[in-house]
């Protein structure tokens, strides 16, 4: 699937002055796959290591962090040739691993010919669980998110599609398909931004099999939410989640907390709602009072939506 990262990814590549790359994004936005394709295409060798399998690899990590050491035995282990300029060295899961994250500031001072690019899920909640440092001014960092709709055009094989609606809106002129096009759009409402959920879409075009992938990946974020979070934490991060289909549903005017559980205050649950923010799960939009520069000087911040990744 075409992502518009690419283009981000490409300037990175390219850039004299590159650092390495932390990758950040919810679980499941594509962030692994991206990486992947993006090496395979634009380098002679891509090197994989996911920090979240146990035995060899996390312990190469657990000596000191030389980062020419790390590349001899890391080599070693996948029989790839890690080369400066040449190969991509990924380091996937990284929040898994202390040691790892810190080897990319030590990457950045000693060692930026070799192309380091990492992906982490949940990062923040990890490092503030563990109390993680994280390498300040010693990465370059990009967020990836859910497919948008010309994304979703470009991966059911609609791209002329996509030209020119993007023609028609930079024009300012009228768009004889635009039924079409609307008709497109209401089923990526239902299917959604993420990848595996629209693969689902492309190979079945069915909407059980699509159902099932959605509960398959609230499955996975739930399983996280037990993971990286106290019972009392995740019981009220549950609650919270779950409210988010109501809220939208009701003509509010801002997240009510009432929604939540009756009776429910904003300051049993804000602590959930950061959470799920900073899983990347929820986006809150804030309301402002004007519409103005910079906007944070007009915001509200105890008026909010609450949108699902």
């Amino acid at each position: 699937m075409e992502r518009k990262i690419v283009n981000k990814l490409l300037a990175w590549k390219d850039n004299a002055r590159r650092m390495p790359l932390l990758l950040q994004g919810a679980r499941q936005v594509g962030k692994t796959y991206t990486l992947l394709t993006f090496g395979k295409k634009y380098y002679k060798n891509v090197a994989y290591f996911s920090m979240e399998e146990s035995g060899d690899i996390p312990a190469v990590f657990e000596r000191d962090l030389n980062p020419e050491r790390i590349i001899r035995e890391l080599s070693a282990l996948s029989g790839v040739s890690i080369l400066p300029h040449d190969t991509l060295l990924i380091f996937d899961e990284i929040q898994a691993s202390e040691k790892a994250l810190t080897s990319l500031k030590y990457f950045s001072e000693r060692a930026a010919q070799y192309h380091v690019a990492a992906a982490g899920s949940l990062l923040g909640i990890a490092m503030k669980r563990e109390q993680f440092s994280f390498p300040v001014g010693k990465v370059d960092l990009l967020h990836l998110y859910p497919m948008d709709f010309e994304e979703f055009l470009w991966a059911v094989d609609k791209k002329d599609l996509s030209v020119l609606i993007r023609e028609s809106y930079d024009c300012f002129t009228p768009f004889s398909l635009h039924e079409t096009a609307l008709d497109l759009y209401k089923t990526y409402l239902v299917v959604g931004g993420m990848p595996r959920v629209i693969q689902e879409y492309i190979d079945k075009r069915d909407f059980d099999f699509i159902a099932a992938a959605q509960r398959t990946l609230n499955d996975s974020y739930v399983a996280d939410m037990a993971r990286y979070a106290t019972p009392q934490e995740t019981a009220r991060i549950m609650a919270a989640w779950g409210s988010v289909p109501a809220q939208l549903a009701k003509e509010n005017r801002k997240f009510q907390y009432r929604v939540i559980r009756s009776g429910a205050r904003s300051g049993e649950y804000q602590v959930a709602l950061d959470w799920l923010s900073a899983a990347g799960m929820i986006y809150k939009c804030v309301r402002v009072t004007e519409g103005k520069y910079p906007l944070a000087a007009y915001a509200e911040n105890e008026s909010f939506k609450v949108y699902m990744v």
